[in-house]
């Protein structure tokens, strides 16, 4: 009897092992579950672009006039760092651009907002000012070096994307 006793429970660990794990196959399939990232939040910028505004040494840029499907989704500034100025936006085909300002050293700072793109010969005259274009594996960047401040329009999103950005910045 006492090796019936040992098989029997062997075989009852067994079956409850494939019982499991048909109860956990069965809410697997039918129990709703989204793998997908949550979306992202849309963040308010004026309250620190006023206060930019009012602290960097440069004029600030931000945009006016695009459309609701630029999203902005991250915003700061770093008055205690170079005067950093960052932007970040989610464009109307969800790439990612950003608008970042400072008064590092251009060279270091291009690298770090430009995510190590390197500089090409093209330039972009947009408004009154000429951008540099910037190409990288990471991002794309438009570049634009003014007395005491650099300001860069980098990220995933093509250069007619980056363009609109820089286009509709306004410094002040």
């Amino acid at each position: 009897m006492a090796g019936m006793k040992g098989k029997q429970s062997v075989r009852d660990m067994v079956l409850s092992l494939g019982l499991i794990g048909i109860v956990a196959g069965v809410i697997y399939v039918f129990i709703p579950h989204d793998e997908s990232e949550p979306p992202l939040k849309r963040v308010d910028y004026r309250v620190e672009l006023l206060t930019a505004r009012r602290a960097a040494t440069y004029p600030v840029a931000a945009p006016e006039g695009l459309s609701k499907e630029w999203k902005a989704t991250s915003v700061r500034f770093e008055g205690d760092n170079f005067d950093a100025w960052h932007l970040g936006f989610h464009d109307p085909d969800g790439e990612y651009v950003a608008v970042e300002q400072s008064t590092q050293k251009p060279s270091t700072f291009i690298e770090e907002a430009g995510q190590g793109a390197e500089e090409t010969d093209v330039t972009e005259r947009i408004g009154e000012r000429t951008w540099t274009r910037y190409e990288g594996q990471k991002y794309d960047a438009l570049v634009l070096r003014e007395k005491g401040s650099t300001t860069v329009v980098a990220g995933t999103a093509s250069f007619g994307q980056l363009t609109k950005m820089a286009e509709a910045l306004k410094m002040s």
